[in-house]
């Protein structure tokens, strides 16, 4: 949102992982000005109405399946013409649920049947509102639509029949964007941003990210030695999912007011050891915990008793087939698994995982850090095959897990 408003942004508290930095350099190639100052700050010097230039070179997204579909629905509404590809990973992942609403608009692309990079995307100086209903619950979806708006005539509009994380929403408001959220007496989310605006710089400390805190606090839960407190993370019920089930499994999580930032409460986040229990997670949470189930299954597996994931066939689609490489994981350390269409069921070891296995991650950085957080408490050692892609979305893992503590030696 720097790079497309008018003016110069300061960010500070970024998390310079590799999907972070992708989307900087696709959009330092669209014609925004991106500079990384060091520590996690950054400034960004946006197009503003000027728009985007064409690029000179293909986008390559890496392993970031955000910051390619974000550009998707950025590019759609400019006259430009963008190639993209990204790594193995991202190119096996669908993108029909983007370009969908994207060509409803008007939108053109070069994408074959299956709708899997790389293509061409090939914006428009006369982009259409839609109002559109993804059939799946995807914040992805829903920010590529509200981005692509920006540039189109009229009232873009998003309905959701489950709520999905706002960050968006609360994003573009802070760059001085009109986005209207109301709850349908039918519990649907309508979200409404209007065509034509323009966004204005914005100053902002990013909060820290729940998705990376859950592995200190599963590594917390898990470890006998006492408290592990991980400041200034973001507080926001549409990423809470995964410490709300935690404490259901009796994890008793401490919670403290931190502060705001970027229009996101912050606390500080206390993790002890706990003896869990299974527990069916309910499907409400399910959106708001997306990213989270690897680590959720590694809890699970050292909790006494089932449990048990359903209505999360999302995963199937991730940066592996999810369902079936955390049920791979878990088997691997001598952990009773069942995969299913929707999700899985663990049988717990009550707090004595067996370990020992090699953890096949599948290019996979949340398969990866499970297996690594699991190794800490199993009773034997955990391996994985490869660990370079934690880079894409937590550069830190390894030197904050050895400041914890954990013995993790690489070769």
């Amino acid at each position: 949102m720097g790079g497309l408003a008018e003016g110069t942004s300061q960010f500070s508290g970024l998390l310079e992982g590799e999907d972070v930095l992708r989307t900087g350099w696709a959009m330092e190639a669209l014609g925004a000005d991106v500079k990384q100052l060091g520590g996690g700050k950054w400034q960004v010097t946006g197009v503003g109405r000027k728009g985007l230039s064409q690029p000179d070179k293909v986008l390559d997204f890496g392993n970031s399946g955000t910051g390619s579909r974000l550009i998707m629905g950025v590019v759609c509404g400019y006259p430009i013409t963008v190639e993209m590809t990204g790594d193995a990973s991202l190119r096996s992942r669908p993108m029909n649920r983007i370009l969908t609403p994207l060509r409803l608009m008007r939108g053109l692309d070069t994408a074959g049947p299956d709708g899997r990079l790389p293509f061409s995307m090939v914006g428009t100086d006369d982009l259409r509102a839609i109002t559109y209903s993804p059939p799946q619950a995807s914040a992805q979806v829903k920010s590529a639509i509200m981005l692509a708006g920006l540039a189109a005539s009229g009232t873009t509009v998003v309905e959701e029949a489950k709520p999905t994380r706002d960050h968006t929403e609360r994003m573009l408001r802070g760059f001085g964007a009109k986005v209207d959220v109301a709850r349908l007496d039918s519990g649907v989310m309508r979200i409404s941003v209007e065509g034509g605006q323009t966004l204005s710089a914005l100053d902002a400390a990013i909060p820290g990210d729940p998705s990376s805190a859950a592995f200190l606090v599963a590594a917390g839960i898990l470890s006998p030695e006492g408290d592990v407190i991980v400041e200034g993370v973001m507080s926001n019920p549409t990423r809470s999912g995964f410490f709300d089930v935690a404490n259901l499994m009796g994890a008793h999580l401490g919670a403290e007011e931190a502060g705001d930032a970027a229009g996101e409460r912050l606390i500080n986040l206390h993790a002890g050891a706990a003896a869990l229990k299974g527990k069916a997670v309910p499907e409400r949470l399910v959106p708001s915990m997306i990213d989270e189930f690897p680590i959720l299954a590694v809890l699970a597996a050292f909790a006494e008793g089932e449990t048990i994931v359903t209505g999360a066939e999302e995963l199937r689609v991730k940066e592996s087939d999810r369902i079936g490489a955390t049920v791979a994981m878990l088997r691997a350390n001598g952990v009773e698994a069942e995969e299913r269409p929707d999700g899985f069921a663990v049988q717990g070891c009550a707090g004595k995982v067996p370990g020992g296995g090699l953890v096949q991650t599948h290019h996979d950085h949340r398969i990866a850090m499970s297996a690594l957080i699991m190794g800490t408490a199993a009773q034997n050692p955990v391996s994985v095959d490869d660990i370079s892609m934690i880079a894409t979305s937590y550069p830190d893992f390894l030197s904050h897990m050895t400041e914890l503590g954990a013995d993790i030696s690489q070769g």
